[in-house]
């Protein structure tokens, strides 16, 4: 079994039937999205003990491509070093799947998120205009802004 720790903090592959909606959900609120992808994706889990605590989905977009679909920890466990850890886990298993880049989209509302990822070393490589707006029966408004393009970064290895 493939795992990644840090401190009390375990990574690993978890069954897509076994995935932590109320977490996902909290990226993504969109139970029919959630569920799609995840069944085209793998779902991999951090664990505190025997608390799932963060959660993200990985898929194999392309032979040299795979992207982080959805990453979500635990709002009472945020800011501890979970969500940088769940992306070194899956930049780990993007390289030991052989494909060159790793991409993630995020709301342009999402503020924390977009610094985020900058921060773990991706570059913003395009907007996908209008995408939640087209793909959300609801608006979603985050820090007062409503979402509705998609900001997509890459990290290229």
């Amino acid at each position: 079994m493939n795992e990644k720790k840090m401190k009390n903090i375990t990574v690993k592959k978890i069954k897509s039937s076994e995935a932590p909606f109320e977490l996902l959900l909290l990226a993504d609120p969109s139970h029919e999205a959630v569920n799609k992808y995840l069944k085209k994706g793998s779902c991999f889990a951090a664990f505190e003990g025997n608390k799932i605590v963060g959660v993200y989905v990985l898929i194999l977009k392309s032979v040299d491509t795979s992207e982080i679909i959805n990453l979500s920890v635990a709002e009472e466990k945020q800011n501890r070093g979970i969500g940088k850890l769940l992306v070194a886990d899956a930049i780990r298993r993007a390289k030991k799947a052989g494909t060159k880049k790793l991409l993630v989209g995020t709301g342009n509302s999402s503020i924390n998120q977009l610094a985020f990822y900058q921060k773990c070393g991706f570059r913003i490589s395009g907007v996908k205009k209008d995408f939640f707006v087209k793909n959300y029966k609801k608006p979603i408004f985050e820090n007062s802004i409503q979402c509705r393009d998609m900001v997509m970064f890459e990290l290229v290895f």
